[in-house]
């Protein structure tokens, strides 16, 4: 799997006020690397809504391993974990830049969709982007 890399410093607004980060953030750190990502790939979302394709979040899962704090940088790691045609999954790993520390780490799960909201199938709608997830599942 082909990771990619995407910075992020940690802003006031996105503490408590013990300066700890909220929860809620992560899941929105994981969407930030994803967009990063697929622009990083040639197929960014605002292409791919162009294109008439839309990709909804079918779940979430973060797992919290440690407190991130205001004006701390975090490196989000994200990858394709897997695809099949029909679904992709990503999985995400937040570390401290400065220190290396494992801050949080998740995935989510998409599908695709036309413009009607209608499921489609990549292979034969979107076939250049099929063949591009499918490359970064077996990235090494």
């Amino acid at each position: 799997m082909k990771k990619m890399q995407y910075r992020h410093l940690v802003q006031y607004y996105e503490t408590d006020q013990m300066g700890i980060v909220h929860h809620s953030n992560y899941i929105r750190w994981f969407e930030e690397a994803r967009t990063d990502f697929l622009k990083k790939i040639g197929f960014g979302y605002k292409e791919l809504e162009e294109k008439g394709v839309i990709s909804p979040v079918l779940s979430v899962e973060c797992e919290y391993k440690q407190m991130t704090h205001y004006d701390e940088e975090v490196i989000i790691e994200s990858c394709v974990e897997s695809f099949n045609g029909v679904k992709l999954f990503m999985a995400y790993t937040v570390t401290g830049a400065e220190d290396g520390v494992l801050r949080a780490q998740g995935r989510t799960s998409h599908c695709f969709l036309d413009a009607n909201g209608r499921p489609i199938r990549l292979k034969k709608e979107q076939p250049e982007f099929y063949e591009c997830l499918m490359k970064m599942c077996q990235a090494e």
